[in-house]
Parts: C-alpha cells; structure tokens; sequence
C-alpha cells in the first residue's frame, strides 16, 4: 500500500462534482494523489470545474483500470452503473467508496458483498449521513432512558424538484432501463438518506433486520418511477419504521428522523447534523455536532482497520426496503385535478401537490401509509 493512496473517479459530472470539490483539498494537503478519472462525456465541452488538466483522463473506468492501479475508486455514476464499476474496481484491487444507493436489488448487493470479501477490499457507501457524531448522540441519548422506552421510528421529507429534474438524464425517474434496475424514486434516491439514516439510527442495518415492507407509492410527475411515497417498515425485535416523502411539496422543508419514546422524542435533521430532544416540562434542546468526510473514513480504515461508518454490508436493510420499492405496486397516478402546475421563471415548471405536507405529518402521527390515512389523490 503506498503511503499515500491514489484515487480514480468515476463520474465527474453531475454529482461527481462534489466528489471534484471534496477531492480538491485533499489531493492538496497530500491525503490522495490521483489516479485519473473516467467519464464517456470528458471529451465533449470543456473540463469540469475543479479537474486539473494534468489528471489522466479516460472514457470509462475499464479503459482506466488497464492502465492504472488506484488503491481508492469513488464512483458518482448512474445508479444502474454502480454494481458494475465497482466489481471492476474491486477486482483491479482497490477499495471502493460507492455512492448511494450502492445497488438497485438484492441480487447485486449479495454479489458485491461476496467479491468484496473474497477479494479483500472494503466498501464504503456514500449515506455521508452516517459520518455525522449526531447519530451516535441519538443512539446513545436513546439508549440511556432518555425518552424512556422507544415507541416507534420515523423519517420523513418533503422537497420539490422541477420537471428539468425528471429530464435531466434518460434514467431519470425511471424504475428500470431496458433490462436494467434504476430505482430512481423519492426514497431511493433522492431521499435515501431519510431511509439509511432512520435505519442506522434504529440499529437496524442487516439484510434480516427487516421483516417486511409495505410500500404505497403515488406519482404526480409524468415519470416511471415514485415521487410521493410511504412505507412502512417492519423490523426485527424493534417497533416499525414508518416513512413518508414526497417531491412535490409546495415549499423544501429539512428532512429529519424522529425516534418516538415514552418519556419524550428526538429529532434528527441529518442534513445539518442537528438534534432536538424533546421532554415534557422542558424546553427544546438543540444540539449542533460535526461530520466526518467518508472518504476521510476511509483513509482512517485502511490505515488501522477501525470500522467503517458506512460499509456496504450496513447497507443490506436499505437494499431490501429499495427492493420492496421497486418490486412492489406501480405508483398510483395522482388526478390532475389533486396538483397544481407552478410556471418558473426559466421557461420550466413544477408540479405541487396541496396538503402532501400535512399528508406526510399524518402518516407520522398515525404510524400508517398515506392510504391507510384516507388519503385520495386518485
């Protein structure tokens, strides 16, 4: 292992922009050295911003991997690319930091996760949620008799995205491609935080840590795939998860996850690594606590084999509440009479869906799906 680690990334557009900006520093102070990056669009347009001209540069990761030998490969690609990239990244030798979600079945997560072992490497998936010391302030707040004995989890989040958001590329809102899994739908992927961190903050991130899934997806949008859901999540020797999502919310809210108690609850808004804890006869205490990197995890693990924060096998739960979504009924279309088409200045538009935030409360509240509320948007 060379003292300092080379890294290749795979994807540099979209949201591998951020792994451009997280590597920047990095590569400066002399954490990584880089191994080069792969995208099929490097050759069109200019180099994306924060990419050194003097990076080796290839069209896929194949071509790179022939090549190189990273010790690290981050991939920020297409969700129904990740099992592929990483099982060549895995095999070339290198440890993997993957982003979320890792793989879109059941299938691929068993394969990775046997290539993974047998090949010696570690995977870190990209729920950089689950770097936050917040998490282990809830867990351990909770395990305390803080909020006395815990009645219930939950997690929920209300955002809106644009049509723009659905076009943006071919497997945008899509279930599937062709023979392909995409599972690109409000909780498995844009909102897959709310998921893998209400699990993480139940302990309960095994493949047999969930039970059973009841899945009620509605869609508002002219897509494939689910932007308006609620799922509830049974779990082994642990009171349910509910959760509700939508992407047709009249304003953006904080998603957070809740951990109800007989004594009390605590809020966590992941996105900025806050916590509230909630007791009767005080007032709201509000905690604020840091975040480590996961790449920086990474490092921390392959230099003294401390245990990851979010290793792919963490990620089995997630996997099988993705895979329920997935498999489970086609999203209900919403009536066109339930929304309202909001013009944006930009010649684009958005859909909103009046009352889905009380509606998402409400699932919350009454620990259902949003039919088993009433709810009728179609």
């Amino acid at each position: 292992m060379n003292p300092v680690p080379t890294i290749a990334l795979a994807g540099v557009h979209g949201y591998g922009h951020s792994y451009l900006a997280r590597l920047r520093p990095r590569i400066a102070a002399g954490t990584f050295r880089w191994a080069g990056v792969a995208d099929p669009r490097l050759g069109v347009g200019a180099l994306p911003e924060g990419l050194p001209a003097d990076v080796p540069r290839y069209g896929d990761l194949a071509d790179l991997l022939a090549e190189q030998r990273p010790d690290v490969v981050a991939i920020a690609t297409p969700l129904h690319t990740h099992a592929d990239l990483a099982e060549r990244a895995l095999r070339s030798g290198a440890d993997v930091v993957l982003e979320k979600p890792a793989v879109t079945g059941l299938g691929e997560f068993a394969h990775l996760l046997d290539l993974a072992q047998a090949e010696g490497r570690s995977v870190q998936v990209g729920f950089q949620s689950l770097g936050s010391a917040a998490l282990d302030h809830v867990r351990t707040r909770v395990a305390e008799g803080r909020i006395g004995e815990v009645t219930g989890f939950s997690a929920a989040g209300c955002w809106v995205r644009a049509r723009s958001y659905f076009t943006r590329a071919p497997w945008a809102g899509r279930r599937r491609l062709g023979e392909r899994v995409v599972a690109d739908g409000v909780l498995t992927n844009p909102l897959a935080h709310a998921v893998a961190t209400a699990l993480a903050v139940a302990g309960r991130q095994s493949l047999e840590d969930v039970l059973a899934v009841e899945v009620d997806p509605f869609r508002v949008n002219d897509i494939e795939t689910d932007d308006t859901t609620s799922v509830v999540v049974s779990l082994r020797d642990s009171p349910d998860l509910v959760l509700a999502a939508t992407l047709a919310a009249a304003e953006p809210g904080e998603p957070f996850v809740v951990v109800e108690g007989t004594r009390g609850r605590m809020t966590l808004y992941y996105t900025l690594d806050v916590v509230v804890e909630e007791l009767p006869g005080r007032p709201p205490a509000t905690t604020q606590h840091p975040r480590v990197d996961l790449l920086d995890d990474l490092l921390r693990h392959r230099l003294d084999g401390r245990p990851l924060r979010s290793p792919l096998a963490s990620a089995g739960a997630f996997t099988r509440v993705l895979d329920a979504i997935v498999n489970g009924p086609r999203p209900r279309v919403v009536r066109p009479d339930a929304f309202r088409v909001v013009e944006l200045p930009d010649g684009d538009e958005r859909r909103e869906l009046p009352g889905v935030e009380e509606a998402v409360h409400e699932a919350l509240r009454r620990r259902s799906t949003f039919s088993g509320c009433g709810v009728d948007w179609t």
